[in-house]
């Protein structure tokens, strides 16, 4: 595939993810308030498959279309740059369907874009990709070159054994954060704040190194990378960053579940985590914090666990993203219209015919490629239905499958109002009927 071809399939891609993103984000909104009072377990679990979903659906589109390429099926009887065939089956390419709903002039805007569209997506993406790196720098070089505290190593690691971990977590004292944050999967790391060892208390701060551990038993560390990774190269959708952020507040739960269970003191968390709520948030997204999610809602829930009521505020994002779609698709109806008419049908068009509507080659000029496409080395198959009157002309004709391109469309209808066809034949007698024929352009 041509680096143009590549370039409109990861266009079309990312504007696909726009629809594919609301609905996947409907679904997860859905599904987590079906599950508002089930264990945070299900409700990551169901997060981190939207999540991941919106990873897969995109990803997988795209090296279809790359691999696919384009239709390059020719009938006998081709014109260079051109095939003509008759029937109107056959696929014309996982993104072709796309025109067909888009209005022509917002289809041929988008489509004289693409350039632009991934290259933008191309800098933000960079752009974020280099703020995680920065950010993994950090905390690999916070995790080698701070100093450690002797006696609160000693009591992470006597928890750790008692919590059954198989490994060794080291402990490092950071200024300049405001609550204790996990990093590493092979060699777990928990950066303390150095304010929270000399002014917290003892019994607060081991609750919250208790949480720490949780987020080390269930190598959250890993997961929260692939998160960055997938907000970094699908900034744009809000859906993303929303699924993330309940992937984040079910996490936070989890590992408050696994401290207060292992500590049996709930309330000695709460009381920890009421001192955080305090303190400036950290601002390291890459490692997993003690302060992550709603601390208030955290401490109310620790405190007064209990059966959570239907939060209509809550799903109003879920409504929004639900008007939109069918706006969409109600916007987009009379776009379909247009790019596929409907035809004509009457009594002579049902009648048994002895023969179908022959194409006359003498009478089709040669269609001309347009000189845009021919620049972005367009190809597909553009697949025309139309109606042949008792007189051999084109009475109405209508695309029924896209090329994917609007130029290389509309080149196959003007080349075909110009020729003349032999009209079917009813009972010897020609009459009027609908047949298609199909335009395969490639270049040579």
């Amino acid at each position: 595939m041509t680096a143009p071809a590549a370039v409109a399939a990861i266009g079309w891609t990312l504007l696909h993810f726009v629809w594919q993103g609301a609905l996947i984000g409907c679904v997860t909104a859905l599904a987590l308030t079906a599950l508002r009072n089930a264990s945070p377990q299900r409700r990551y679990a169901v997060a981190c498959a939207g999540l991941a979903l919106c990873l897969a659906w995109p990803l997988l589109e795209l090296v279809l279309a790359l691999r696919s390429g384009p239709d390059a099926r020719a009938a006998a009887g081709a014109l260079p740059g051109l095939a003509v065939a008759g029937g109107a089956d056959g696929a014309s390419g996982l993104l072709a369907w796309l025109p067909q709903w888009l209005p022509p002039l917002l289809m041929t805007w988008l489509q004289g874009r693409l350039d632009w569209i991934v290259g933008l997506w191309a800098a933000c993406t960079g752009a974020l990709a280099l703020r995680m790196a920065l950010g993994l720098a950090w905390i690999g070089r916070a995790g080698r070159s701070h100093a450690t505290d002797p006696a609160w190593q000693a009591r992470l690691s006597q928890m750790a054994a008692r919590f059954g971990l198989g490994r060794d977590v080291r402990l490092r004292i950071v200024d300049g954060l405001a609550s204790p944050i996990t990093a590493g999967w092979w060699r777990p790391v928990v950066l303390v704040p150095a304010a929270l060892v000399s002014g917290m208390p003892p019994q607060l701060l081991e609750a919250l190194l208790a949480h720490e551990l949780g987020h080390v038993r269930r190598h959250d560390y890993l997961v929260n990378l692939l998160q960055n990774v997938i907000e970094t190269l699908l900034f744009y959708h809000p859906a993303v960053w929303w699924i993330s952020h309940r992937i984040r507040i079910e996490r936070e739960q989890i590992a408050d579940d696994y401290a207060a269970h292992h500590l049996g003191e709930p309330r000695r968390l709460a009381q920890a985590l009421s001192e955080l709520e305090r303190l400036q948030f950290s601002g390291h997204h890459l490692a997993q914090a003690a302060n992550g999610g709603d601390l208030i809602a955290r401490i109310k829930r620790l405190l007064r666990p209990g059966r959570q009521a239907l939060d209509w505020t809550a799903a109003l994002p879920v409504l929004w993203l639900a008007l939109a779609c069918a706006a969409g698709a109600h916007a987009f109806k009379p776009a379909l219209a247009t790019s596929t008419p409907t035809l004509p049908i009457d009594a002579a068009m049902l009648r048994e015919v002895s023969s179908r509507p022959l194409a006359d080659f003498s009478s089709c000029a040669k269609p001309e490629y347009p000189k845009a496409d021919l620049a972005s080395e367009h190809q597909g198959t553009t697949t025309l239905k139309f109606v042949v009157g008792a007189d051999g002309a084109v009475l109405d004709s209508g695309v029924a499958h896209s090329s994917g391109h609007p130029g290389l469309d509309d080149a196959a209808l003007t080349a075909l109002a110009k020729c003349r066809f032999t009209p079917a034949l009813a009972h010897g007698r020609p009459v009027q009927a609908a047949t298609a024929v199909k335009y395969v352009w490639t270049l040579e």
